[in-house]
């Protein structure tokens, strides 16, 4: 059996993949710390925070399009809980090594002070915020699968 990209599985798995990850940051208060990632995006854009929220959604939904084209695909893994756990690693480093970095600057810090969030704890609450992304997304998408059985004539 063959696996094709099912869009409305990837669109609500991305969605409510995006969902648990915000909830959990939400209890980073009771961490000692914010996590709110729209308020964040809104910051480092100058913009309202309708628009970091309209950016995170639309970022949760990008990574699981790639989980399901690209990473399935490039692994060979089936898409369940541990590939997607695995997969939401990749987004965090990225996040941490270019992202973070970039949203110093954009907020007028410096670009060394971004990495890894500026702060060990803060990272690691990031990785367990995508950790909670890519298992959730993982265990959620379902890809259509086509039975490719060649028919066999007989004579």
């Amino acid at each position: 059996m063959n696996s094709q990209l099912s869009i409305k599985s990837v669109l609500i798995a991305g969605l409510v993949a995006t969902s648990a990850m915000t909830i959990f940051t939400f209890m980073a208060p009771l961490m000692g710390f914010d996590m709110n990632i729209p308020k964040m995006l809104a910051a480092a854009m100058g913009a309202p925070i309708l628009f970091g929220w309209i950016t995170h959604l639309m970022i949760g939904e990008i990574l699981a399009v790639n989980y399901a084209l690209i990473f399935l695909k490039n692994t060979s893994m089936n898409p369940e809980w541990k590939s997607g756990l695995l997969f939401g690693f990749i987004p965090w480093l990225v996040s941490q090594i270019m992202i973070m970095p970039m949203m110093s600057v954009m907020t007028d810090g410096e670009f060394i002070s971004g990495f890894f969030s500026g702060s060990i704890m803060i990272a690691m609450a990031s990785l367990a915020g995508h950790a909670v992304y890519g298992a959730v997304l993982g265990a959620l998408y379902k890809p259509q699968y086509a039975n490719v059985n060649p028919v066999i004539e007989s004579r």
